[in-house]
């Protein structure tokens, strides 16, 4: 899948706040050309959480173990939540470092490589194999915010 296939796959469900830093909007150089995902049904930015999936067009510092230097390559992060990091993984998120996951395989579910503990996936490059997985794991994670806005309401 394109990152654009996931930006509008994303629109499709409701209460979904894009942002896609670049030149001239104010945000850091280094986000530029990446898309942050929240459940924002108002339209404006959560002020107390962070988003519930993002998309990197790049290393990060401390962060480069997925190897997105490679030509037209990224990162699909979603906050899947303790249950479906559970399911994918067979481990609890605090367990995340003892998954040896590839953090470079493309088109395949891994742990995140450095919020793993915190119960979020990734999928480097998604592809075929990925593509309906991909959109189930962004369901629970956009269902799992718009509960916690819900709640705090």
């Amino acid at each position: 899948m394109t990152i654009d296939e996931i930006i509008g796959y994303l629109g499709t469900l409701d209460g979904v706040l894009t942002l896609r830093p670049g030149p001239g909007d104010g945000s850091p150089e280094l986000a530029w050309g990446d898309a942050f995902f929240y459940y924002a049904p108002d339209g404006e930015i959560p002020s107390r959480t962070q988003p519930f999936a993002t998309i990197v067009t790049k290393n990060y510092p401390g962060d480069d173990r997925s190897q997105l230097d490679r030509p037209g390559s990224f990162r699909l992060n979603i906050s899947a939540g303790p249950e479906a990091f559970r399911t994918w993984t067979g481990h609890s998120p605090r367990d995340a470092n003892s998954v040896e996951d590839d953090p470079s395989a493309r088109d395949t579910v891994i742990v995140h490589p450095v919020y793993g503990t915190a119960g979020w996936l990734a999928i480097v490059d998604p592809g075929s194999r990925t593509a309906e997985t991909l959109r189930e794991l962004l369901e629970i994670a956009h269902a799992r915010a718009r509960s916690r806005t819900e709640r705090t309401r």
